[in-house]
């Protein structure tokens, strides 16, 4: 029995970080499915939720207003959630007919302000950005160029993290999201892809539904879309930059945070998860979230038995010294990157580490039924 609880913990370990990805790249190649993308300008409403923002939130918006498409074709919405420093008259200053400030109160969160301002904005597609993102000149014209197939209901760009000053925590972040894009690409072939980044998405409004205050606009938004029958696709043209978090602890904070959610999202979008109704798309939801959210139970799992198993063989021996030396790793990061001898290995084992603990945590406070629907944005 315990012998069965390594194997399969090893197994679902693997499976979810290498094994699926390299089953998508296969049935990828076989589907192929395309998008039929073509150079179209539909008007665009770009929405960016906001809350005490007021040291990014001027240069997020200049940065709109000189993208590569028609100017009278975009209009940009700022929803202020009831921020307290200077962001509403910042954005208030901001001489251009095609800006607008609407203001909540009481503060209720991004959800609830992108249900506040979907109704009021005047474009057929929805464009979402956060109050720090910075987009390429051309972003939002490779993100709609996705709208000229009928069966597009929504489309992700590609973020990159900016870090410019090479803190292990940034650097970890950048090669999560190399390793998520690289994902979403082939996911796309699949037909939709199951995770987002919100700082750079874009919509047909005719598809928005709204959403409750505590669900992740970011997750359950997409699959609302996918509900309707439309598909969800990743567009690596689109770029945005933000910029990476430097401290560990309000990276962890962050993690939580999302996971928190992303669990609610997937309890609330359970009939997804039936094989059946789409049975194609509820192998990804399992495999590249529930399970990637629940991977720390496996590594739990193998380290375990794996201890029990010690003295049975050199085999486990070996394999108990191995994930022994990575955890070892992880946890000395702080001190190894003191002195200066923290390399890319140490750096990805700390931020794995992270990323699982985080999700263990979330799932406690899932359990235990708690939700976030407020908190403070995370700052780079």
């Amino acid at each position: 029995m315990i012998e069965l609880i390594f194997y399969v913990s090893l197994f679902f370990i693997f499976y979810v970080y290498a094994g699926y990805p390299l089953l998508a790249l296969i049935l990828g190649a076989v589907l192929n499915r395309r998008v039929h993308s073509a150079d179209t300008e539909p008007s665009v409403s770009i929405l960016i939720a906001a809350y005490n923002e007021q040291e990014s939130i001027e240069a997020t918006v200049r940065n709109k207003l000189v993208l590569d498409y028609p100017h009278e074709k975009i209009e940009i919405i700022v929803i202020s959630d009831e921020s307290a420093d200077n962001t509403d008259a910042i954005v208030n200053a901001i001489e251009d007919p095609r800006v607008r400030l609407i203001r909540q109160i009481p503060r209720a969160g991004k959800t609830s302000a992108l249900n506040m301002a979907v109704p009021q904005a005047k474009g057929e597609i929805i464009v979402f950005s956060d109050a720090n993102s910075l987009y390429a000149p051309d972003a939002v014209r490779r993100l709609v160029a996705n709208f000229a197939d009928q069966q597009v209901g929504y489309v992700s760009g590609k973020m990159i993290y900016a870090n410019p000053d090479g803190t292990p925590i940034g650097e970890g972040c950048s090669a999560y999201m190399k390793y998520e894009n690289t994902l979403r690409s082939i996911e796309t072939r699949l037909g939709s892809i199951v995770g987002v980044d919100g700082g750079i998405d874009a919509m047909r409004k005719a598809l928005y539904r709204p959403l409750n205050a505590d669900q992740l606009p970011d997750f359950v938004q997409p699959l609302k879309v996918i509900e309707q029958g439309y598909r969800v696709v990743y567009e690596p043209e689109a770029l945005l930059w933000e910029h990476s978090l430097k401290d560990s602890g309000d990276e962890y904070r962050m993690r939580v945070r999302v996971s928190l959610r992303a669990l609610w999202a997937l309890f609330d979008m359970r009939q997804l998860l039936i094989p059946g109704i789409n049975s194609l798309f509820a192998w990804q939801l399992w495999s590249h979230k529930l399970l990637r959210y629940l991977c720390f139970i496996f590594m739990a799992g193998a380290l375990s038995a794996n201890a029990l198993l010690l003295c049975s063989s050199q085999l486990y021996l070996a394999f108990f010294v191995l994930q022994s030396a990575c955890y070892l790793m992880a946890l000395l990061a702080p001190y190894l990157e003191k002195i200066g001898a923290a390399g890319r290995l140490v750096t990805f084992s700390r931020y794995f580490l992270l990323l699982n603990v985080a999700a263990a945590h979330a799932f406690c406070k899932f359990i235990l039924g708690k939700k976030q629907v407020i908190w403070t944005p995370r700052k780079g």
